[in-house]
């Protein structure tokens, strides 16, 4: 099908399906005396730092409103995997989750941009781009989807991790035909294929028993995803590639967003931010740590010289030219 008759259909969907949303909800900007209920849908566990961040947000949310408005954590892909947790957002069905922002390009291409690989060099760098223009110009369609973006939680630089029969990543040759569990990213799979692997998607629910079954070679994850979700357990080595910075956008469904007061969202505001900057903090601290933790625990892990992946997968901005606004695109060159 046609990219651009797929994607009107898509919006003209997600806006029938707003609009009767609303139109049984009454009017927009709801009494701050309203009783509300939240409902937040992930796919890692409760260690997770998104789930982490969030209990914080729940916390601030429930305090500043003496508990009026309430959010219901819902953890290990219960409600779903990331895409139907970003489709049940889209279509009233789930309040709030958090997932990479490439999983959100189904609706809105522009805003995976962030995970084209080898953008940025540390932590720092991509906060200041995640929070600047270019981002929010990117994010401007998810409105259009039932999305508000609250905050950009953090998950980190994917690294590649392989099992024993597969061996280490040392080099791009070693890449070369690994079958690869990516998220529904078309980024994150164009650079796998870009360097020579089969990459096929699969919810993250599932993926620590399919990597136990040895159904995937490899899979890929920031380091803090990979320990807390013990998929060591089931993986032999870790690369440290880090070939794409995985932003999270932490979403509310637009619906709900317009029927608060103005002071219930700035309650919100507020709490998003200090799960933002929690968030972010375990993010950096567990990077730093849990590489020696995943080394405890019996990975071997290794450091490849990535200037010939970066060499590999140079082409991947121009192979989603027609994809991404032209304007991005160019600033991400």
């Amino acid at each position: 099908m046609n990219r651009t008759i797929k994607k009107s259909i898509i919006m003209f969907c997600a806006v029938t399906v707003t609009t009767v949303m609303l139109a049984g909800c009454g009017a927009s900007g709801s009494p701050e005396g309203e009783s509300v209920v939240l409902k937040a849908g992930f796919s890692t566990g409760a260690s997770d730092p998104r789930v982490v961040a969030t209990e914080l947000f729940k916390s601030e949310v429930e305090a500043a409103t003496d508990g009026r408005i309430s959010v219901e954590i819902h953890t290990d892909g219960e409600l779903g995997s990331d895409s139907e947790l970003i489709s049940g957002v889209v279509n009233g069905e789930i309040d709030i989750t958090a997932s990479s922002a490439g999983n959100f390009a189904s609706y809105a291409p522009n805003v995976g941009i962030s995970a084209f690989p080898f953008l940025f060099d540390d932590f720092e760098q991509a906060w200041k781009f995640v929070d600047g223009d270019t981002e929010t110009h990117a994010e401007a369609e998810l409105s259009d989807y039932n999305v508000k973006v609250l905050a950009h939680y953090d998950n980190g630089f994917r690294c590649v991790t392989t099992s024993e029969s597969a061996g280490p990543v040392e080099s791009v040759s070693d890449m070369d035909g690994l079958i690869i569990r990516t998220p529904e990213n078309q980024i994150v799979m164009q650079t796998m294929l870009l360097l020579g692997a089969e990459p096929k998607v699969l919810g993250f629910a599932e993926l620590y028993e399919a990597l136990k079954k040895g159904e995937f070679d490899a899979q890929e994850n920031p380091i803090p995803v990979i320990y807390n979700n013990n998929l060591y357990e089931v993986q032999s080595n870790l690369a440290i590639t880090n070939h794409s910075y995985d932003v999270m956008l932490f979403v509310i469904r637009q619906d709900i967003w317009d029927k608060l007061s103005a002071g219930d969202q700035e309650i919100i505001m507020a709490a998003a931010a200090k799960a933002q900057a929690k968030d972010r903090e375990l993010i950096k601290s567990q990077t730093e740590e849990y590489i020696q933790k995943l080394e405890e625990a019996g990975m071997n892990v290794t450091y490849p010289d990535l200037a010939e992946f970066k060499e590999a997968t140079s082409s991947a901005v121009d192979y989603f030219a027609d994809s991404y606004d032209a304007e991005l695109l160019n600033e991400i060159r």
